[in-house]
């Protein structure tokens, strides 16, 4: 049993790890784009420890013709996790694990903020508006009209829902959320990725952190995932 489980476990990961990130963009569900580079090393290196153990020599093997005792059969369920990254893709972080996560506390902005455009509706992260809202003393954005994209994770106990962004820092054990609530609207099916056009929601004092990062929608659209979610972009212009 030895002998299999370790030469195959380690070609199987690194086949895995070079799938995902040479012929797909799955990767982009575990890290962010900039960790490529190596995870395409990783599986690389993963690949060839598996193929050179399968044409070493089994040190295992006796002069008396008789394998020495393996691990336990249970080691084969190692292989598991290595042939989900080839056969099966996991589901993407979305609304269930937002509705799960509280958004964390922006990190004061070091410098001031610019003057706002003119443009309008005025494209924003979902950060960008929150910091806005609860940290420009301004008020530049109050009255503005905004778009924002995300995805829709309903409000616990069915009342309301928020646009929602998972931002990674480095990976998926990192994440963070950001949520804005919105207002004016039913929820539509959660993990609808929307562009959302409004008003800041009024409540509290603007520029501080008792002011919700809320909107009065006006419109919505519905736009494709993009191809790397785990961002906080600019929001995409609906076709």
């Amino acid at each position: 049993m030895r002998r299999p489980v370790q030469t195959l476990l380690p070609a199987l990961t690194g086949a895995g790890l070079l799938h995902i990130t040479l012929f797909t963009d799955t990767y982009l569900r575990y890290v962010k784009a900039g960790l490529r580079p190596l995870l395409l090393a990783s599986g690389a290196v993963l690949l060839l420890l598996g193929l050179a153990a399968a044409l070493s020599r089994d040190p295992g093997q006796g002069h008396h013709g008789h394998d020495h005792p393996g691990p336990p059969r249970i080691a084969w369920l190692l292989l598991l996790p290595a042939l989900s990254l080839l056969l099966w893709t996991p589901p993407a972080l979305g609304a269930y694990t937002a509705a799960r996560s509280d958004a964390q506390p922006l990190a004061a902005r070091k410098k001031g903020f610019a003057p706002l455009p003119a443009t309008s509706p005025l494209p924003l992260t979902l950060t960008e508006f929150t910091r806005r809202v609860q940290q420009d003393d301004s008020g530049a954005i109050r009255g503005r009209t905004v778009r924002l994209t995300g995805f829709v994770t309903p409000a616990p106990a069915g009342d309301g829902w928020y646009l929602t962004r998972i931002v990674f820092t480095c990976c998926a054990a990192d994440s963070q959320t950001v949520k804005v609530r919105v207002h004016g609207t039913p929820a539509p099916p959660a993990d609808t990725w929307l562009a959302v056009t409004g008003t800041w929601h009024p409540g509290g004092t603007l520029g501080t952190r008792t002011a919700p990062a809320a909107l009065d929608v006006r419109r919505t659209s519905r736009i494709a995932p993009p191809v790397n979610a785990y961002t906080d972009d600019l929001p995409i212009t609906p076709g």
